[in-house]
Order: structure tokens, then C-alpha cells, then sequence
């Protein structure tokens, strides 16, 4: 499976930690919503292209900001 992700300003806390939300699809079309607490490039990687692109944010969707419990692993 392969995900198409943006992330958003929207920060919650999971078990004590803060995770970002981000939304996006599968490569077959299907809503996700993603709590992410790390990400990185490898560090042999030129950094700075990573690092620009993920300054650009974009304010949550309705259904980001209202998630059901449920959907958290």
C-alpha cells in the first residue's frame, strides 16, 4: 500500500507524547488520518529539501479535528 500524506498544523497527545496529524489517501483513494511523533531522512541525505517541504502546513480538515478514539491503534 502506498499513502499520499500532508501534514497540518493540528498537534495531539498520544499515551504522553505529541504526535502531528496528518491526512491524506491510499493509492486507491481511501481518507486517512495519521498521528506521526517522528520522522527523519537518512542521515547520509541532503536534509534541507526535506526539511522545506515539511514547513509547509495546512490547517486540519473537519474530520481530522474531530476523530473518533476508535481510530487510534
Amino acid at each position: 500500500m502506498m499513502l499520499r500524506i500532508r501534514n497540518t498544523t493540528k498537534i495531539v497527545e498520544l499515551n504522553g507524547v505529541p504526535a502531528r496529524v496528518w491526512e491524506g489517501e491510499t493509492d486507491s483513494g481511501i481518507p486517512v488520518i495519521l498521528f506521526v511523533t517522528r520522522i527523519a531522512v537518512a542521515k547520509a541525505d541532503d536534509q534541507a529539501p526535506f526539511e522545506r517541504e515539511l514547513q509547509s502546513i495546512s490547517p486540519p480538515s473537519p474530520e481530522a479535528e474531530t476523530f473518533p478514539a476508535r481510530m487510534i491503534l
